[in-house]
């Protein structure tokens, strides 16, 4: 009794370990004997203990964070650039079969990539072409992860990290730059300015008494000022008389 008992237990337990639960964003790839031998979808699972596993992969999409990777840019300066990857495993089957882990190799072949396609670049290109070569290096990783069941959605370059010296260089030229643009509104301003005081004083030459009455509303203004003046007032057909004899 003692041992049916036992025995049952024992059958029991075995039951129990061939029941697997596949959650909805997972898939089961079942191995018989060490080879593979079908795909479980979600839901309750049966498999025999002892003769069959099964290895869950998550299918959902994953980040990965690409570490910062130092650099020698076209221009031989160096930097350092991390980015983040985006995949999805399209392909449980090969996922398994056809690498150790495909989130680690996923990860180190991006590493590479991200140093060959960057050190192709000049720096200024890096700073403004983020979108472009992040293109490329999904391409390339792509490429090489499709074998592997994985579909790169998206690259993201996300830190350039300039050495200190060139960040001081940088923020001379910005500022060198921007007192540039100041002085060119300046200038642009005063040239402005002074064609709008000639065009005035064309015109008040040529209108009859002009001249006088901007006279008048000077003398009006230095008038006011408390400090003590002395002002010598020609008649202005004494000043025309004058510029005749100068002739």
């Amino acid at each position: 009794m003692e041992f049916l008992l036992f025995l049952g237990v024992v059958v029991l337990v075995f039951l129990v370990a061939g029941i697997k639960v596949v959650n909805q964003y997972e898939r089961g790839v079942v191995l018989t004997l060490g080879k593979y031998s079908g795909m479980k979808g979600p839901g309750l699972r049966v498999v025999v203990p002892i003769f069959q596993t099964m290895r869950r992969v998550d299918v959902r999409t994953l980040p990965l964070d690409v570490p910062k990777q130092e650099v020698i840019t076209k221009d031989n300066i160096t930097i350092y650039v991390d980015a983040v990857v985006f995949f999805k495993v399209i392909s449980a089957e090969k996922a398994i079969l056809e690498t150790t882990n495909y989130s680690y190799a996923t990860g180190h072949f991006a590493q590479a990539a991200l140093r060959d396609v960057t050190g192709n670049f000049d720096l200024d290109e890096l700073l403004s072409r983020r979108e472009e070569i992040s293109g490329k290096i999904k391409e390339i990783v792509d490429a090489q992860t499709d074998k592997w069941g994985v579909d790169i959605e998206s690259v993201k370059l996300q830190n350039i990290e300039l050495p200190a010296d060139m960040k001081r260089a940088m923020a001379k030229q910005a500022e060198a730059e921007r007192e540039r643009r100041a002085a060119i509104i300046t200038a642009e301003g005063e040239k402005a300015a002074a064609s709008a005081v000639a065009e005035a004083a064309e015109m008040l030459a040529k209108a009859p008494g002009g001249m006088s009455v901007r006279t008048l509303q000077t003398l009006e203004k230095i008038s006011g000022d408390p400090s003590q003046k002395t002002i010598v007032l020609l008649p202005s057909d004494v000043m025309d008389v004058a510029k005749k004899f100068v002739k």
